[in-house]
C-alpha cells in the first residue's frame, strides 16, 4: 500500500511523485498509456532513421524552471541542445525577424526592419532582466505568491510601475506598436502570444509574448538530445532510483472517496489501489471532477463552474521525414529551431479571428520545428526531422479554404490539411515539399487517443486567457491545487500555473500533500532513515 498514488505520469505527475519520493513517501504512478511521458515522448515511426516528438519539442519553461533545476536530471541522463538561433520569423518578401540568445544578434535582426527596433528591444529586455527573476518565482511557486509578489512590486515600481503594468496587459498588437517602428519587433512578440491561444487583440498577449520571447532570448529553446522522451526518461530513472514505481498500460477509472477523503484509486480491470495519505491526478479538471471523482462528492458550485471550463483551440499536426534541409527563401530561418509562419501580424490576426468564428483557417498559422538542427542526433547528416502544428476550432462550422472540411478529421480530411499545411510552408520555403521522405499526421482526435489530457488536440490544458488564469484557474475560487475531497490534489496543467512543461502543478500538489500528510510522530531526520531502509538511498528532502 503506497502512501501516495498519481495518476498520470506526464511531467506534472512525474515531478509530483519524485518530490514525494524524496520525502520518504512510497509512491505509485499509474499510467493509461503504454509508456510513460503524456506530451513528452518521441518515437521513430515517421521513419526508422528519423527521431520526430509526438507531442511537445523545445522547452524554454523548462530551462527556467527552478523546480526542474532542483531535481538534478543530468545525474539521469539528461542533456539539452539548442539550434544556432531560437526562433525566426520568415516573411513572404525574405525579410526575417530572428530571435538568439545573443541580444546583439536578436537587435540586429530588428534593426534590419526599422533601426533603432534593436535598442527597442534591448530595453524591453532590460525589463525583463529587472522583473525576470521575481516572475519566474511568482510562476513556479504555489498560489498565492505572497513573497514573490512583493518582491515584484518594489521592482515594478522602479521599472514604471503602473505604466509597465499597463504595457504587460495590453494585447500585443498595441504593445508591439507602442514599442516599435518595423514588423521584426512586433512579430517576435505576437508570434510567440500565439503559441497559447492568444490572438494578437487579447488582453494580456502582450505580457505572454513578451515572457516566452525574453525566455528564449535568456535560456534558449532548448530540445532534450536523442527527443522529446528523454526528459521522461530522466525523470522516471530518478523516481525508480528513490524507491518509486511506475505501472503503463493500466487506466485509472474512479477516484475512491470515504468519509470525504481519498482514499485511492480503482483501475479500469477493477484493481483497487488504496492510498495512506494522498492521490495526485496528473489529469484535466473535466476529467477529474465527475469522471474520476463522482459529483456526490462535490460541491454543486463547482460542478456548475465547470460548465464554463474553457479548453484551448484544438490542434493539428504534422510529422516529417526530410531529405535535405528545409529551403527557407530567408536563409536566417535555416538555422533557427523554431520558425513562425504567417506573413505579418495581420495574418495572425485573420487567422485567429477565422478560428473563433469556428472556420478552419484558409492560411493557418504554423508553428514548425527544425529537431535535427536543434539536436543533429535526430536524423541523418544532411537531412531534417521536422514538425509543424496549427490551431482549428474545437467546432467547426465552416471551412474557409472551400475544402470542405468539417472536423469529422476521417482520413480525406486528415491529408487535406495536411496538403494546406504544407502549402503554408512552401510560401516560405519553394520547394519544400519535393523533399518530404514521409510524413505523419496527428489529428486531434489522434492527439487525445495518445494523451486523454489532450482533449480535442488541446495541448494547454485550458485557454491561457486572463479569465482563466490564477486565482480563476480551473474555475473560480481555486488557484490551488487543493480539492473539495480531502487528500485528493489537482496535478496537472489544469492548475496554477497552466501549461508548459516546467513541472510547477506537480510540484505545488506535491508540496501541499505534504504539508497536509506529514508523517507523525517522526521527525524528518527519522522519515529520511525509513526511506533509506525501504531503498537503500539516501532521499533528497524538499526545499
Amino acid at each position: 500500500m503506497p502512501d501516495a498514488v498519481v495518476i498520470g505520469s506526464g511531467p506534472n505527475g512525474l515531478v509530483a511523485a519524485n518530490l514525494l519520493a524524496d520525502a520518504g513517501w512510497s509512491v505509485e504512478v499509474i499510467e493509461e498509456q503504454p509508456e510513460p511521458g503524456g506530451a513528452v515522448r518521441h518515437d521513430r515511426e515517421v521513419d526508422p532513421d528519423f527521431v520526430n516528438d509526438l507531442f511537445s519539442s523545445f522547452y524554454p519553461l523548462a530551462a527556467a524552471s527552478p523546480v526542474l533545476a532542483r531535481l538534478g536530471l543530468d545525474e539521469h541522463g539528461l542533456r539539452w541542445s539548442h539550434a544556432p538561433h531560437v526562433l525566426a520569423h520568415p516573411l513572404s518578401d525574405g525579410r526575417c525577424a530572428v530571435l538568439s540568445r545573443s541580444i546583439d544578434t536578436t537587435a540586429e535582426s530588428l534593426d534590419a526592419f526599422q533601426p533603432g527596433d534593436g535598442d527597442a528591444w534591448k530595453r524591453l529586455h532590460g525589463t525583463w532582466e529587472h522583473l525576470g527573476p521575481d516572475i519566474v518565482d511568482a510562476l513556479f511557486t504555489p498560489f498565492p505568491p505572497l513573497r514573490a509578489t512583493a518582491r515584484l512590486a518594489v521592482r515594478l515600481k522602479a521599472a514604471g510601475g503602473l505604466r509597465m503594468a499597463r504595457t504587460l496587459a495590453a494585447p500585443v498588437r498595441r504593445m508591439g506598436d507602442e514599442e516599435f517602428r518595423g514588423e521584426g519587433g512586433k512579430l517576435l512578440l505576437a508570434g510567440n502570444a500565439m503559441h497559447a491561444d492568444l490572438a494578437p487583440e487579447a488582453s494580456g498577449s502582450g505580457g505572454y509574448g513578451w515572457l516566452l520571447a525574453m525566455l528564449g532570448q535568456t535560456y534558449g529553446f532548448p530540445v532534450p538530445a536523442g527527443g522529446a522522451g528523454a526528459l521522461t526518461a530522466a525523470l522516471v530513472s530518478r523516481l525508480r532510483a528513490r524507491g518509486g514505481s511506475l505501472r503503463c498500460g493500466q487506466r485509472v477509472r474512479r477516484v475512491l472517496v470515504r468519509d470525504g477523503r481519498a482514499a485511492g484509486v480503482l483501475t479500469a480491470d477493477g484493481e483497487t489501489v488504496v492510498a495512506r495519505r494522498a492521490v495526485l491526478a496528473d489529469v484535466s479538471a473535466p476529467a477529474l471532477y465527475g469522471e474520476l471523482v463522482d459529483a456526490e462528492h462535490l460541491p454543486t458550485q463547482l460542478m456548475a463552474d465547470l460548465k464554463r471550463f474553457q479548453w484551448d483551440f484544438a490542434t493539428f499536426k504534422v510529422d516529417w521525414a526530410c531529405d535535405r534541409p528545409v529551403p527557407w527563401q530567408a536563409e536566417a530561418a535555416a538555422q533557427a529551431g523554431t520558425v513562425h509562419l504567417a506573413d505579418g501580424v495581420d495574418e495572425l490576426t485573420r487567422c485567429a479571428a477565422q478560428i473563433a468564428m469556428g472556420q478552419v483557417p484558409d492560411r493557418p498559422f504554423a508553428l514548425f520545428g527544425q529537431m535535427t538542427t536543434a539536436d543533429p542526433s535526430r536524423s541523418p547528416q544532411g537531412t531534417e526531422a521536422a514538425w509543424a502544428y496549427t490551431h482549428v476550432p474545437h467546432v467547426i462550422k465552416s471551412d474557409a479554404g472551400d475544402e470542405g472540411l468539417t472536423g469529422t478529421w476521417n482520413s480525406t480530411e486528415q491529408e487535406v490539411m495536411a496538403d494546406r499545411i504544407e502549402r503554408q510552408v512552401e510560401r516560405f520555403a519553394p520547394g519544400f515539399r519535393s523533399r518530404i521522405r514521409a510524413r505523419r499526421v496527428l489529428a486531434p482526435p489522434t492527439l487525445q487517443s495518445l494523451d486523454r489530457n489532450l482533449y480535442g488536440g488541446a495541448i494547454n490544458g485550458g485557454t491561457a486567457a486572463l479569465h482563466q488564469q490564477l486565482v480563476f484557474r480551473p474555475v473560480p475560487g481555486t488557484g490551488r491545487p487543493e480539492t473539495p475531497v480531502d487528500g485528493l490534489y489537482l496535478a496537472s496543467a489544469s492548475a496554477h500555473p497552466g501549461g508548459g512543461v516546467h513541472g510547477a502543478p506537480g510540484a505545488n500538489a506535491a508540496r501541499a500533500a505534504l504539508r497536509r500528510h506529514r508523517l507523525p510522530g517522526l521527525s524528518r531526520a527519522q522519515r529520511a532513515l525509513a526511506h533509506r531502509d525501504r531503498t537503500g538511498r539516501k532521499p533528497g528532502l524538499p526545499r
